[in-house]
């Protein structure tokens, strides 16, 4: 396991992180860098940093903006994305704890994205985590059972903590070394530090 790591803060129910994941693959590969994929509680994040403010969904204005602004993302890179049918990824982001556990994390994350975002799945529908479990190699009931535990629970809210003492306050986040970027946009600003070889 290499010492370069990117860690990539995450939760599934954001469609930037979705975005910046088609890209930091290709990227931890051209600098040789370990991409670990960290899952978070993003509402319950951003209330550790104090932030009380209303969620995008809820301002039509900057929904209806943010939509817009997506697609033009994914157009850039050619990408498909389609809004889910709900952004309550809470089961879905405790599954992936239970896949990373088992070794399947980077197989679970890049299909979960292409369910959710790539194609419009609902992450609380149990049939989309069994798929997932079977196309990973995991035990369906198995899944399903640890994802609704208390350890499943407690360790989703044990990783976020960590993310907000780690200094993070929203996804995507992207932290080298000791340096972090927010945001799908930042990561040209991410690739001009790893260019110029940032301490890591």
């Amino acid at each position: 396991m290499s010492n370069r790591a990117l860690d990539f803060y995450f939760d599934f129910m954001s469609p930037f992180a979705y975005l910046a994941f088609q890209k930091l693959p290709e990227i931890c590969e051209r600098y040789g860098l370990e991409l670990r994929p960290h899952v978070v509680d993003l509402p319950k994040l951003k209330l550790l940093a104090g932030n009380t403010g209303p969620a995008n969904v809820a301002i039509p204005t900057k929904i209806r903006y943010l939509k817009t602004d997506l697609d033009r993302w994914a157009g850039r890179y050619g990408v498909p994305l389609k809004f889910p049918k709900s952004l309550d990824t809470g089961a879905l982001n405790r599954s992936f704890l239970h896949a990373h556990d088992a070794g399947k994390g980077p197989d679970f994350i890049r299909l979960a994205w292409d369910g959710v975002w790539g194609k419009g799945g609902d992450p609380t529908d149990p049939a989309l985590l069994d798929d997932l479990a079977s196309t990973c190699g995991l035990n369906p009931e198995e899944l399903a059972a640890w994802t609704a535990s208390e350890e499943a629970f407690a360790r989703l809210k044990t990783a976020t903590q960590a993310a907000h003492e780690a200094g993070v306050f929203g996804v995507p986040t992207m932290i080298v070394g000791d340096q972090m970027w927010w945001g799908n946009d930042r990561l040209a600003f991410m690739e001009d530090a790893l260019s110029q070889g940032i301490r890591i």
